[in-house]
């Protein structure tokens, strides 16, 4: 009787996909680099399992510069589309970390594996999910490297720390005024011009949506930056909240801010210190009193620029009703938070006060030598934004220029669909409509100045004039040409700060009026 010899059946085909990750850009360039290193260890070891039936799959699962910490990866989500698919059996990395270096994370993909019953091999850490010891390992191995990652996040936010306390700008996007060069934060003359501007319009108009509106109809945009990977960030128009970033950002008087610290920068300021704290106490003031320079219902001539000057704070405009009678008084807002006995007059009677300030107003035309003096300083004032006119107005002319080479290259190299032609086309035309309003403005600024004069005889007529006006065109008139009033409650003395360009303006102002009314 013979026997025949059974021949030895052959191993199950077994599926494996190598998986490579590096989290940086750096040195992917190479014609041999770190994912190339990783897959020829994979290749090595699945050629080693040959006679246990491993082949690797043509697919390449390559994820050139993400992170471990999560599991946004364009490559790790094909392979665990093609593992639900049943195109994979086993998955092979060079090393745990590889594949997750978050412990939450890595067991929802283990989970996954064991769903679709997929093998998980590291190529230098030898171990086999299939037993409970070699689950152990795994989870030993992948806790070191969570732990790991989180020392190196920990010595990264020291280090930008430190950075930051020693004034380094510590990297990000930069803002508008700024651009980065050797990693530091270097003036780009022509945004520095718009970032003064912005501060002055807020300073004239005291609202951001009025500053923002202003800011569009200029065709102004926030600061555009291209990332390392070449993404486009910024370059969109100002809203409120853009706004108020801008005004409040430390970096334009020359500190840097890290969490709740602020230190002296390296870098140069664009704003003056005093420019700056002006902004900050108008959006601190409108913040809490959302905007009481629009509202004003009770006729508060000195609303907003009234000044205790024994407590160097400002006076807060109130009233009470008795009898049916509304009496008003300005109080110190440092007697309303700690207690009436921390200021030696608390409050004093609206009236009163306002009355005297539109007296010293009366006598301003009355007194031609201080008329002669603001005036000066009106046309100095008017110098100043000329100056500032000019050069936007020939930064603008070199953007247009910019914009018609860029409509002329595009015109030879792409197709007349591109995006880039409307997006050229939209940028010339806002250049084109602002140029057009500064030389509006330029226009205006080259009228023949007011003389003192004719200043004079507008305001001879004052208490007649003022008299007819309404509660607050009269509160606009104040506003309009007084930058400050102080309170000394100690000796009863008013000190007056008037605007520079508020006594022409005012002149022009009643001139009109009294041209309307004749």
């Amino acid at each position: 009787m013979s026997r025949t010899k059974e021949k030895p059946s052959r191993p199950k085909t077994i599926r494996c996909a190598i998986y490579t990750r590096k989290s940086t850009e750096e040195g992917l360039q190479q014609e041999f680099n770190s994912l190339d290193a990783q897959r020829e260890a994979g290749e090595a070891y699945i050629k080693s399992q040959q006679h246990e039936g491993w082949v690797g799959v043509p697919t390449q699962y390559d994820d050139g510069g993400y992170t471990g910490a999560n599991m946004d990866r364009p490559a790790l989500r094909r392979l665990m589309a093609d593992i639900e698919a049943g195109k994979v059996d086993c998955v092979v990395v060079y090393k745990v970390d590889r594949l997750s270096r978050s412990l939450l994370d890595f067991g929802k993909i283990i989970e996954a594996f064991e769903k679709h019953k997929v093998s998980f091999v590291s190529v230098t850490q030898a171990f086999n999910t299939a037993t409970s010891m070699g689950r152990l390992i795994l989870n030993v191995l992948l806790s070191f490297a969570q732990f790991e990652r989180e020392m190196i996040s920990e010595r990264t936010r020291d280090k930008i720390a430190a950075a930051r306390r020693r004034g380094k700008w510590a990297g990000g996007m930069p803002v508008l005024g700024y651009n980065v060069a050797n990693t530091k934060l270097v003036v780009d003359p022509g945004e520095a011009l718009k970032v003064r501007q912005i501060f002055e319009l807020y300073l004239e108009h005291q609202s951001m949506l009025a500053v923002a509106k202003e800011l569009e109809s200029r065709g102004w945009q926030t600061k555009s930056w291209t990332t390392g990977k070449g993404t486009v960030r910024g370059g969109r128009s100002f809203d409120k909240a853009s706004v108020y970033q801008l005004l409040t950002n430390v970096t334009y008087i020359g500190k840097i801010r890290y969490k709740d610290e602020v230190h002296r920068g390296e870098h140069q300021p664009i704003v003056d210190d005093a420019v700056f704290e002006r902004a900050k106490s108008l959006l601190e003031k409108n913040g809490r009193t959302g905007g009481r320079g629009v509202r004003n219902k009770q006729g508060a001539l000195l609303r907003g620029l009234l000044y205790c000057g024994s407590c160097q704070c400002g006076m807060s405009h109130s009233y009470s009703v008795k009898d049916n009678r509304n009496y008003r008084y300005y109080v110190c807002n440092r007697a309303q938070k700690r207690g009436w006995k921390v200021c030696p007059s608390p409050s004093i009677a609206a009236a009163e006060i306002e009355r005297l300030v539109v007296n010293e107003i009366k006598c301003i035309g009355r007194d031609p030598q201080l008329i002669r003096e603001t005036l000066e300083q009106s046309r100095q004032l008017a110098d100043a934004q000329s100056r500032e006119l000019h050069a936007e107005r020939s930064e603008l002319l070199n953007d247009l220029r910019r914009g018609h080479a860029e409509l002329a290259q595009l015109a030879a190299t792409a197709r007349p669909s591109d995006a880039r032609f409307a997006n050229t086309h939209e940028r010339i035309q806002s250049a084109e409509q602002r140029l057009s309003t500064i030389d509006g403005e330029l226009a205006a600024l080259d009228q023949r100045p007011v003389h003192p004069d004719e200043v004079a005889d507008a305001l001879a007529d004052f208490e007649s004039l003022w008299d007819c006006l309404a509660p607050h065109e009269q509160a606009r008139i104040i506003e309009l040409l007084v930058e400050r009033v102080a309170y000394d409650s100690d000796g009863g003395n008013i000190s007056i700060t008037f605007r520079p360009s508020g006594i022409q303006t005012l002149g022009t102002e009643f001139t009109k009026r009294k041209d309307d009314a004749a």
